[in-house]
């Protein structure tokens, strides 16, 4: 039997590099009493204003809360929005040393206007245009630098079309980590959904797959399933494809061993940032251990118990470490 507290405890000696679009999330809590005289629209009186790491930041969050040493490379603008990311990360221990402040970008800030626990706006701040020329070869220098200093475990690629991986910067540092047996996973894109070639865990959504691959069937069973790895297999040449399923759990599948493991019952409240929590268990167990079926039970556990909560959560160690017990033979 799996000694969870044990492979839990060696977390703390695994490191992380987290790269792609790191945001802040700002959330806004307030009631509504009445109408607007000027507009149909509602009046909040926002109560609480709170300010949490998103994007890839969330990613690295996740990492952090099962206590490995992580390290986020990204590009921010130069602006104050920047600045509050940078503490927060800083506050939660995770390493800002690697990332661009740009002049010609802004930091990227998603508002949500959240009422009654209902969210009923979002104000998107954002530049989505790529990188240009020297940004990029900005971040290749600062991830070659931290790949020689810090010689991580694994990088994780948290891409949300923003622009910051560009299929020059994904290419190159794919090799980088080929070169000096790191470990790479991706929660891919649209974008750059089949740019990822050669990464060791490509993480996709079964949405994301099937309109990457121009797929309609709605079977979700494990030929289904293993078929649509082989597809993929073609066109990344990637060593594990591990989709979540949403209510039906996750697929896994490395060279000819494909299975399912169902979701387990949750009170489900809210599904954002369950994807960042899922790559991201999922790339540290698998740092760990190199267990293929270990890395997605744990991960699967991982991905409900965040859906549980309001907004965009990291991982509680303990509860997970519980659940693993409990709920993984």
């Amino acid at each position: 039997m799996e000694d969870f507290k044990k492979l839990f405890d060696s977390f703390s000696a695994v490191k992380i590099g987290v790269i792609g679009d790191v945001m802040l999330d700002t959330y806004m809590w307030g009631k509504v009493e009445r109408i607007s005289p000027e507009a149909p629209v509602p009046v909040v009186t926002v109560q609480n204003k709170e300010y949490r790491i998103g994007g890839a930041g969330n990613v690295a969050l996740n990492c952090r809360s099962l206590n490995a040493t992580v390290t986020l490379l990204s590009v921010t603008g130069d602006d104050d929005d920047a600045i509050i990311l940078k503490q927060l990360l800083q506050d939660n221990k995770i390493d800002t040393s690697y990332i661009i402040s740009s002049k010609t970008r802004i930091t990227t800030n998603k508002t949500r206007i959240i009422s009654r626990s209902q969210q009923m706006m979002r104000l998107d701040a954002e530049v989505t245009r790529d990188l240009d020329v020297a940004e990029e070869m900005a971040l290749l220098e600062k991830t070659a630098a931290y790949i020689r200093s810090e010689q991580p475990d694994a990088i994780i690629f948290e891409d949300y079309n923003k622009g910051v991986l560009t299929e020059n910067v994904i290419s190159k540092i794919i090799e980088l980590c080929k070169q000096n047996g790191i470990v790479t996973a991706v929660d891919p894109k649209r974008k750059n959904f089949f740019s990822y070639k050669g990464v060791d865990i490509f993480k996709p959504n079964l949405k994301e797959v099937k309109e990457g691959l121009n797929l309609i069937a709605d079977e979700v069973n494990e030929p289904a399933l293993q078929n649509i790895h082989r597809e993929l297999s073609k066109k990344l040449s990637h060593k594990i494809s591990f989709i979540t399923l949403s209510e039906k759990g996750v697929f896994c599948q490395e060279e000819n061993h494909g299975f399912i493991i169902p979701s387990h019952i949750r009170n489900i409240a809210d599904v954002s940032g369950a994807g960042d929590t899922v790559v991201a268990v999922a790339s540290l167990v698998y740092a760990a251990t190199k267990n293929v079926k270990l890395m997605a039970g744990i991960a699967n556990i991982a991905g409900g118990l965040v859906c549980e909560e309001v907004g965009t959560v990291a991982i509680n160690k303990e509860k997970l470490l519980r659940e693993c017990e409990l709920l993984l033979e």
